[in-house]
């Protein structure tokens, strides 16, 4: 009788976890008030993907300075669903055509991997000190949250393969649009760098479709556990619909740029309660694995350009260590083959998700001290 009330009593619980308890809420909008300032400051100095990058520095700063800030989890959800639909509306008739000289460029992915985690699994056992686990979770070239997940449950520092991997996709995104701009004389399109048409210009049926694929999109990847649902689920139901030709529209620019301030601000967030020594040392040793990786990107980038001729620049983008949410904005802001570069980062996170774990349990023999 006592199991019976306590299995409802569980789900309830479980259930209203879903939500940020009430006493979070003030951190979550001094996150969201710092990354609209922060985003607003550099759409007004022209910085490129202003909205993005202006909220992640501003939140950054405040988590290093000690501000009570947060991000919701499933806020975040939503703000990247945003974001998937908008690149599902970049996929047209014209890119199936096209698909079929991606298959290289794909299939070399998982050379990338492996030579990427190796040389970074190097430098942080040999020259930062990490253990094992640490070391292996933290080098792989992406998928954070899962990383994260499955080093703590083989026993690795979670909280070290997370800011290791936040700082990754802040330096990248810091700097990759600024390298395009002084060495490829590449600026970003669309004045602040914002896709979209103006809301109001927006049709209300258009507004129902777009939330729907959102919406529907991702309770069928999150389903069928589909790596990164929250952005490839939209996506590909967003792609249908656009293929179909159901709407040619893609969401507003108002409310991309809202998702470009809760993307920032969730990455600014995840140093937040941590001590500004532990953040320069993942900063550092972040900044190390980087470099090692963004050369590994820019060899793969050449090579390929010069078997294949799909171009230097959405190469470098489609390989490139950062999120597939971040990378995706920029290819967008930077005018590049946004579809090229989604395809590219969602086959590595799958790759990873799907290989990570049972190559490290395979070369270690090790198995896992928690449940995952």
């Amino acid at each position: 009788m006592p199991e019976t009330t306590a299995k409802p009593a569980r789900r309830f619980r479980d259930r209203r976890s879903l939500l940020p308890p009430l006493q979070r809420w003030p951190a979550i909008l001094l996150a969201l008030i710092l990354g609209s300032a922060g985003g607003w400051l550099a759409s007004s100095i022209n910085l490129p993907l202003p909205w993005m990058i202006g909220s992640m520095l501003a939140t950054t700063i405040a988590s290093m300075v000690g501000a009570p800030i947060a991000m919701a989890a499933g806020l975040r959800t939503l703000m990247v669903m945003v974001l998937g639909v908008m690149l599902g509306s970049g996929f047209t008739p014209e890119i199936l055509a096209v698909l079929g000289e991606w298959t290289a460029s794909l299939l070399c992915m998982a050379l990338y991997i492996l030579l990427g985690t190796g040389a970074c699994y190097y430098f942080f056992r040999r020259l930062c000190g990490y253990d094992r686990v640490t070391a292996y979770f933290a080098a792989t070239p992406g998928g954070l949250n899962e990383m994260v997940l499955m080093g703590t449950a083989y026993g690795g520092d979670g909280r070290l393969i997370s800011l290791v991997h936040s700082a990754r996709i802040l330096v990248v995104v810091l700097t990759i649009p600024f390298a395009f701009r002084w060495f490829l004389d590449v600026s970003p399109t669309g004045g602040v760098g914002v896709p979209g048409p103006s809301l109001v210009d927006t049709n209300a049926i258009d507004l129902v479709i777009l939330a729907a694929t959102g919406l529907l999109g991702w309770l069928a990847a999150r389903a069928i556990k589909m790596p990164a649902a929250s952005i490839v689920g939209p996506m590909l139901a967003s792609a249908a619909v656009h293929l179909a030709g159901v709407t040619s529209e893609a969401p507003p620019a108002e409310i991309v740029a809202a998702a470009q301030v809760g993307v920032g601000a969730a990455i600014g967030a995840r140093f937040a309660n941590t001590s500004v020594a532990f953040i320069l040392k993942a900063l550092r040793d972040s900044l190390g694995a980087t470099l090692i990786l963004v050369l590994i990107t820019l060899i793969f980038a050449g090579a390929l350009d010069l078997w294949l001729g799909i171009g230097f620049g959405p190469l470098v983008l489609a390989y490139a260590p950062g999120g597939l949410a971040e990378m995706s904005l920029i290819a967008i802001a930077l005018g590049s083959d946004a579809a090229l570069v989604a395809t590219h980062h969602i086959v590595r996170i799958i790759m990873i998700v799907v290989l990570a774990t049972p190559a490290f349990a395979r070369l270690t023999g090790r198995k896992p001290k928690e449940a995952i």
